[in-house]
């Protein structure tokens, strides 16, 4: 297989997240199938390669570069134009286009779908996040009520919710970052998590929504909201419940209720092993030697199908409009 430049922003500072996170899961996750390198553009870094050095190498053909960063996608994809680029798609709804020559791996179904309609002529794979095993139920003794974390989480959740059942419950508000956080999911009984408000601000969905499925997976009750593909998992009702539901009374009252009740939602471990470590190598190996077919092919062909661009589908809407006149006309003529 050809080898994978990782590329990230740098890995460090300001650019550490859960997106950062996720990526270089992804890259560790492909190293145990081919050789990979986390090679970053915006900041040198001394253990890692940067873009601008690898682009003076003559001879790039056994390299596939890996985009991944929202907002500096489409940069990156003109700058590599001439070289094999697969997007590593999280977020959803960014507004750019991608050539038929950049294969797409999908985090998420939601975002799967997002692409397979705006790029229908693109490879697309859904490969999802990873779920570290130590995100599993010690069946602890849960001495937190309600656990929640402040970033992401709606001016709701802060402003009201946590508020009213700080009167009645003892909640845990976490500001910063937490080191063990599996070890947090196993000592609460709930957790809250609202994206909805912060996504609809950055305009752009919900990418995967790990901290729920963490939660999940170590035995919490989670109240959640349910956009972008956040949808991919939680069923509200089945193994979580909707938060932000009609009114701040009604919150408080179902969580309050949860936290007395022995007869607890759960995540299958049918549903969690899509998300294990076993099952994305094994997805990863078949996706990335799909990938390096298509490149092999992409050396001798060159690509013939009409994409979706908005001169054609102009034609296509001018087309079905005169043949509906023309099937009108057809019946007018005696």
């Amino acid at each position: 297989m050809r080898k994978l430049y990782f590329l990230l922003p740098g890995t460090g500072g300001k650019f550490v997240c859960g997106g950062l996170f996720a990526e270089l899961k992804a890259f560790n996750l492909a190293s145990q199938i081919c050789p990979s390198q986390v090679v970053t553009y915006r900041q040198r870094e001394p253990d890692n390669l940067f873009i601008d050095d690898i682009l003076k190498q003559k001879d790039l053909d056994d390299v596939i570069f890996v985009i991944s960063w929202g907002f500096d996608v489409p940069k990156l994809a003109h700058k590599l134009k001439s070289y094999q680029v697969i997007y590593h798609a999280h977020s959803a709804g960014y507004g750019f286009q991608l050539p038929s020559t950049i294969p797409i791996i999908t985090v998420s179904r939601n975002t799967m779908g997002y692409w397979g309609q705006k790029s229908p002529n693109s490879l697309i794979y859904y490969l999802p996040n990873q779920i570290s095993d130590e995100f599993t139920n010690l069946h602890l003794d849960r001495d937190i009520d309600v656990l929640v974390q402040a970033r992401k989480s709606s001016d709701y959740l802060v402003k009201q919710l946590i508020p009213t059942l700080q009167k009645r419950s003892n909640v845990l508000v976490i500001n910063n970052f937490v080191e063990d956080l599996a070890q947090l999911f196993n000592r609460a009984k709930v957790y809250l998590y609202d994206s909805a408000e912060y996504w609809a601000q950055q305009g752009v969905s919900e990418g995967f929504g790990l901290p729920p499925m963490e939660a999940l997976a170590c035995g919490c009750q989670v109240f959640s909201s349910v956009n972008g593909a956040l949808s991919d998992y939680l069923d509200p009702g089945f193994n979580s419940y909707k938060i932000a539901g009609y009114s701040t009374e009604y919150d408080v009252e179902r969580i309050l209720k949860v936290l007395k009740s022995l007869d607890l939602l759960t995540l299958s471990n049918q549903v969690l092993a899509e998300y294990r470590t076993e099952n994305i190598l094994k997805r990863l190996d078949v996706i990335l030697k799909e990938i390096n077919d298509f490149f092999d092919h992409q050396c001798e062909y060159s690509g013939n199908i009409q994409g979706l661009t908005k001169p054609r589908m102009a034609k296509l809407f001018t087309q079905k409009v005169w043949n509906k006149l023309r099937q009108k006309i057809v019946k007018l003529t005696p």
